[in-house]
């Protein structure tokens, strides 16, 4: 998996945390670098977990799998995809209060990186390098989630769903370009 490939991931799985660091700067009356840092550091280090997590359990199942792993690459990423644009397009509103303490923040982490143990799963399948991956991811959605708090708090919650939605159509269309890969039909990268 080329770098390209892995930033379009990484940008598609930190939408969800993104979206709630938005709604978090949205709530807060005074935003500081500091609490912006904080739903990063929070966001940013479930998203390189999870994915770990995920490649641990995925290399136990590799021999058994390797012959369907461009689908199960191809199913989980899809649902994962069409998971977060539902999401967007759901008229339920989360809850984003502004609290940046631990209970709050551990549980907002936890749901928004959910996916992410997935898409673990599928990097032990493709044999990508766990450790630079999840650096990576983590930088990303560090960065974003940072800057989420301070883009809510400036602008309001007008791209929550937007944010949603683009990460969605990455996460599927990241999928069938792995699927299309090893059934020979793509060479784009």
């Amino acid at each position: 998996m080329g770098i390209v490939e892995l930033f379009f991931i990484a940008v598609g799985l930190s939408m969800d945390a993104f979206a709630v660091s938005i709604c978090k700067g949205l709530a807060m009356t005074q935003c500081t670098w500091k609490k912006s840092a904080v739903a990063g550091i929070y966001f940013g280090g479930f998203q390189a977990l999870m994915p770990g997590i995920g490649y641990l359990l995925g290399v136990q199942f590799q021999e058994v799998i390797t012959s369907v792993d461009h689908w199960i690459a191809f199913i989980l990423l899809g649902l994962i995809g069409i998971n977060m644009i539902k999401e967007a397009l759901s008229d339920e509103e989360a809850d984003t209060d502004a609290s940046l303490d631990v209970r709050t923040m551990l549980g907002l982490s936890i749901a928004t990186s959910i996916d992410a143990l997935a898409v673990g799963v599928t990097f032990a399948f493709l044999q990508v390098e766990i450790v630079p991956a999840v650096i990576f991811i983590g930088v990303i959605t560090f960065t974003l989630s940072a800057a989420g708090v301070k883009i809510g708090n400036i602008f309001g919650g007008r791209y929550k769903a937007g944010a949603e939605i683009a990460g969605g159509v990455i996460l599927l269309l990241m999928g069938c370009k792995i699927l299309l890969e090893h059934l020979g039909l793509l060479r784009l990268f």
